[in-house]
């Protein structure tokens, strides 16, 4: 029988980009998300789709109950649920605030709380790869609420990973620089956005969602089976190597 793996956020550009590489890899995927239609729309009718709203704990739940009911206990779960928030401290309401949280924090927390509940009680091994950001890791202007949420996320992500190591799971996290996805489309849409974007990196360019994948595919792998607690960057050296100042 083949692994089995849950990705939240499926819809998303990074999250269609990993449900690819699983399957290249033969896991079977659930696929989760706000939208049913956009699953379907992405996937097609006959796919494994499950509407949920992760950042809540009875979401949560349900795409994990909805996955071992249809396809069987999910052993790898893809946490790519998550938008992002560009607005400085003093431009950002409360309620911009609570949504990015909401979205990217909220979801990530009970979306683990929710796996790993499932795989104790199966007492069952596992792994997850939550996604956080570069700019938890180093000073971005105009990024305040995101990267607060982020670096929950890569708080939760030791932590987790500290507590449930004796029960044989993992947690790790990546945290990629700018990526080639609808959700920055409107920061890359132009030309000069690209061009700008692009000279901020050591390695000059734009993220590949793809090979974020492959990283987190590995990472939900036995391969990668001695490794947890830890935050792997993908982001062209921006949060440790200094660029070039042509």
């Amino acid at each position: 029988m083949a692994a089995i793996a849950l990705v939240t956020g499926a819809s998303g550009g990074l999250g269609q980009a990993l449900v690819r590489e699983l399957r290249r890899e033969g896991w079977t995927v659930a696929l989760a998300g706000r939208s049913l239609e956009r699953l379907q729309t992405a996937f097609g009718v006959e796919a494994l789709c499950i509407e949920a709203d992760v950042s809540t704990p009875e979401g949560a739940r349900l795409a994990v109950e909805s996955c071992q009911r249809e396809a069987g206990l999910p052993t790898a779960l893809a946490q790519c649920a998550g938008t992002t928030l560009l607005s400085p401290l003093h431009r950002t309401t409360a309620e911009m605030y609570r949504a990015c949280v909401a979205a990217n924090l909220d979801s990530a927390f009970f979306m683990l709380s929710a796996f790993v509940d499932a795989l104790r009680e199966a007492r069952q091994p596992g792994a997850a790869v939550l996604v956080s950001s570069v700019v938890a890791r180093i000073g971005v202007a105009n990024h305040e609420a995101i990267a607060a949420a982020k670096a929950g996320v890569e708080g939760l992500t030791r932590s987790a990973a500290a507590t449930y190591a004796p029960s044989r799971i993992r947690v790790n996290a990546v945290a990629p620089g700018i990526m080639d996805t609808p959700a920055v489309a409107r920061i890359i849409g132009n030309e000069a956005g690209r061009a700008g974007a692009a000279k901020q990196y050591p390695l000059p360019g734009i993220g590949d969602p793809a090979d974020l994948a492959r990283l987190m595919a590995w990472l939900l792998s036995d391969k990668a089976g001695w490794i947890t607690g830890q935050v792997w960057a993908m982001d062209g050296g921006f949060s440790s190597v200094r660029p070039l100042v042509k």
